[in-house]
C-alpha cells in the first residue's frame, strides 16, 4: 500500500468529489432563477400551470440544493486532509475567499430557503416571491465567491510570497477581481443556465412526448427554448474572449488544449488528433491550415506558442484538455442549432408538434452536465503542473499521507457517494416521472380558501 503514489490518489479523488460537486451548483443556479421567473408568472398571470411547475420544481431544487452542500463540505475537508501545504501556504488567500462564500452565499440561502419550501401558503404571496428572488440572488453570490477563487488560483495577482512561501494579500480588490475572473464568471453563470435549460426543455419535451402533462410541457419547453436561442450562441462569444484572456495569461494551458507542439503563425485549427507527449507530435492530425491562429488571436498570421516552448516540466498533458475542450464545444454547437432549430419551428406554428425535434430536445438534456464537466477539466487539467499558476506546484501542495490511505478513502467515497447520492437521484428522477401535482385553485390574498370551509367541501352553496 505504501507504494502508491499520494499525489496521484489525492488528484484523482478530488476530481472526482468536485466533479460529482459541481453537477448541482450548475443545475440549481440556473432553476433557482427559473423557479423566479414562474413565480412572477404566476403572480402576473394567476395561470395554475405556473404555480403547479413551481411546486414540483422546487421540491427538485431541494434536493439538489442538499446534495451540493454536502458535496460541497466534503471539498472543504480535502483541502487540509489531502492537501495541508496548499492551505497552509495559500490559505491567507483561498480561506478568507471560501468563508465569505458562507457568510454571505451560504447564509442567505439558508435563511430564505424554508420560506421558499414550506411557505407558500403560509406567508404572503409578495414574501414568498421575495424568498425565492433571495434564494436566487444567493446561488449566484455564491457562484462569485467560489469562482473568485478558483480564478485566483488559475491567475493570481494582488499578492506577495513571504520568506516562509506563504502567500499574503496586498489588494484584495486584486485578488478577487484577478485578470480571468469576469469572463469565468460569466462562462460559469452562462453555463448553469444552459445547462437547467436544457435539463427542463427536455423534460418538457418528454411530458409532450408522453401525452401527459402537456400544457406544463408546452411551459417548460417553451421557457427553455428562450432561454437556448439566444444564450447558446452569447456563451460562444463569451468563450471566445476567455480563450483570448487565456492565452494572454496561461499560454501553456491553450497550446495544450490546441494540441500545439510548436511555435508558428498562420496556426492550424487542429480538429483531430491523438497528441503523443514522448514523441512531442501529434498522431493522426485532421487540421484547417491557419484557422488556429485566426481562432486564436483573430490575425490569420498570428503566433500562437506551442508547447516546446515552455519547459518540460511546466507543461500540461494536453490528452485531456484536447478532448474535453473539443467535446464542450461540439455541445456548445448542439445547443445553438436545438435553440435555432426550435425557434424555427416555434414561427413555423410546428414547435410542440415535431416529434423528431422533441426526441432530440429529450436526447440532450444531460448535455449540459457533460459540457460543464468538460470545461472543468480543462481548467482544471491545463492548469497542471501548478495548484496556483506560476506560483505553486501541485506536488508541493500535497498532504504528507501514505498512499494506501488516500487509495482507502477514495474507495469509500465512490461506495459512499454511490449509496447516498444515487438514492437522491432516484427521488429526483421519480419527482419528474410522476410530474407537477394538481392544485386546488389559490384564494385572493384575505379570501378565505374554500377547501377549509366544510360547507363548501360538501357542496353546499
Amino acid at each position: 500500500m505504501s507504494d502508491f503514489d499520494p499525489l496521484l490518489l489525492s488528484r484523482i479523488q478530488f476530481a472526482f468529489t468536485v466533479s460529482f460537486h459541481i453537477l448541482f451548483p450548475s443545475f440549481t443556479i440556473g432553476l433557482a432563477a427559473w423557479l423566479l421567473v414562474l413565480e412572477l408568472m404566476w403572480l402576473k398571470t394567476g395561470e395554475r400551470v405556473y404555480t403547479e411547475l413551481a411546486r414540483q420544481w422546487t421540491k427538485i431544487f431541494a434536493v439538489s440544493f442538499g446534495m451540493g452542500v454536502v458535496s460541497g463540505v466534503v471539498l472543504s475537508y480535502e483541502f487540509g486532509t489531502n492537501w495541508s501545504e496548499f492551505s497552509r501556504r495559500g490559505g491567507n488567500v483561498i480561506g478568507p475567499l471560501m468563508s465569505y462564500e458562507v457568510l454571505t452565499a451560504f447564509f442567505l440561502e439558508a435563511g430564505f430557503l424554508g420560506i421558499m419550501l414550506f411557505g407558500r401558503e403560509r406567508v404572503p404571496r409578495g414574501v414568498h416571491l421575495f424568498a425565492t428572488a433571495m434564494v436566487a440572488l444567493g446561488t449566484l453570490i455564491s457562484a462569485f465567491w467560489i469562482l473568485a477563487a478558483n480564478s485566483f488560483m488559475q491567475t493570481p495577482a494582488g499578492f506577495r510570497i513571504g520568506d516562509d512561501g506563504v502567500l499574503y494579500v496586498q489588494s484584495w480588490w486584486e485578488v478577487i477581481f484577478n485578470p480571468s475572473f469576469p469572463y469565468r464568471l460569466a462562462h460559469m453563470v452562462a453555463a448553469a443556465y444552459l445547462t437547467t435549460a436544457l435539463c427542463v426543455g427536455g423534460m418538457g419535451a418528454w411530458y409532450i412526448l408522453r401525452e401527459k402533462f402537456e400544457p406544463h410541457g408546452r411551459v417548460m419547453l417553451g421557457m427553455a427554448l428562450c432561454i437556448l436561442v439566444w444564450l447558446a450562441p452569447l456563451q460562444l462569444v463569451i468563450g471566445d474572449l476567455h480563450g483570448l484572456n487565456s492565452r494572454e495569461h496561461q499560454p501553456a494551458k491553450i497550446a495544450a488544449v490546441e494540441a500545439h507542439w510548436e511555435t508558428q503563425r498562420g496556426a492550424p485549427l487542429i480538429l483531430f488528433a491523438i497528441p503523443d507527449v514522448k514523441t512531442e507530435s501529434n498522431r493522426y492530425e485532421i487540421a484547417i491550415p491557419k484557422l488556429g491562429s485566426y481562432v486564436l488571436t483573430h490575425d490569420w498570421e498570428g503566433e500562437v506558442r506551442g508547447l516546446k516552448s515552455f519547459p518540460a516540466d511546466e507543461r500540461p498533458n494536453p490528452i485531456i484538455p484536447f478532448f474535453a475542450f473539443r467535446l464542450m464545444v461540439g455541445i456548445g454547437a448542439i445547443m445553438i442549432a436545438l435553440g435555432l432549430g426550435g425557434a424555427l419551428l416555434w414561427l413555423m406554428g410546428r414547435l410542440f408538434t415535431t416529434h423528431w425535434y422533441l426526441r432530440f430536445m429529450y436526447w440532450a438534456w444531460p448535455l449540459g452536465f457533460i459540457a460543464v464537466l468538460a470545461g472543468w477539466f480543462v481548467t482544471e487539467v491545463g492548469r497542471q503542473p501548478w495548484t496556483v499558476y506560476g506560483v505553486l506546484r501541485t506536488a508541493d501542495s500535497v498532504s504528507p499521507v501514505a498512499g494506501g490511505k488516500v487509495l482507502t478513502s477514495l474507495i469509500l467515497f465512490v461506495l459512499v457517494y454511490g449509496i447516498v447520492f444515487g438514492a437522491g437521484l432516484y427521488y429526483i428522477a421519480k419527482l419528474v416521472r410522476n410530474g407537477p401535482e394538481a392544485t386546488p385553485p389559490i384564494p385572493e390574498e384575505g379570501e378565505a380558501d374554500p377547501s377549509r370551509r366544510p360547507m363548501a367541501a360538501a357542496g353546499a352553496p
